[in-house]
């Protein structure tokens, strides 16, 4: 009796802290063309004009919740967005803290939004993908990929890297 009470009590256990999410899709992307200048650029032009596309990506895609790098660029990336939602607010997040910044991705209600750079957002798509599937650093001069992640409610994840333009 007391190694099936062992039996039972381990099973619910495990049960209970099996890895469960609630169903969304979460688009990673790196911050739109920046000016050349300065520690803490704006957008380019074109940086601006990508900014404008994404919000139009975006906009029938329920987004409920948005997360920036604490810069000018990255923030500006998803302004147009913001603009166009009234209630969508940034929150501000540490690119050094994947582990926190997926936790919280993974247990929020909603479709989410993440705006980060070159050299981290790829790190926060490989958190979703298999060790054999995971995607590079992007280059200095990528600016057009989005990242589309699926969690699903059995706590599985897939993710395609798309072009703006297949939109």
């Amino acid at each position: 009796m007391r190694i099936l009470l062992t039996v039972i009590t381990a099973l619910a256990f495990f049960i209970s802290c099996s890895q469960k999410q609630e169903p969304k899709t979460i688009y990673l992307v790196r911050h739109a063309e920046k000016q050349l200048i300065g520690d803490d650029p704006e957008l380019s032009v074109a940086g601006s004009a990508r900014a404008k596309k994404l919000g139009q990506i975006l906009a029938d895609k329920n987004i409920a919740n948005v997360y920036s790098t604490n810069t000018i660029r990255t923030k500006a990336t998803v302004q147009p967005l913001i603009d166009a939602q009234n209630g969508l607010t940034i929150e501000i997040y540490d690119a050094k803290k994947h582990d926190e910044l997926v936790k919280d991705l993974r247990t929020v209600k909603g479709n989410a939004i993440v705006v980060g750079h070159s050299n981290t957002i790829h790190h926060v798509a490989n958190y979703f993908v298999g060790k054999d599937e995971e995607f590079p650093e992007l280059e200095d001069v990528e600016y057009d990929f989005i990242f589309v992640v699926t969690l699903e409610k059995d706590g599985s994840s897939k993710v395609e890297r798309k072009l703006y333009k297949e939109f």
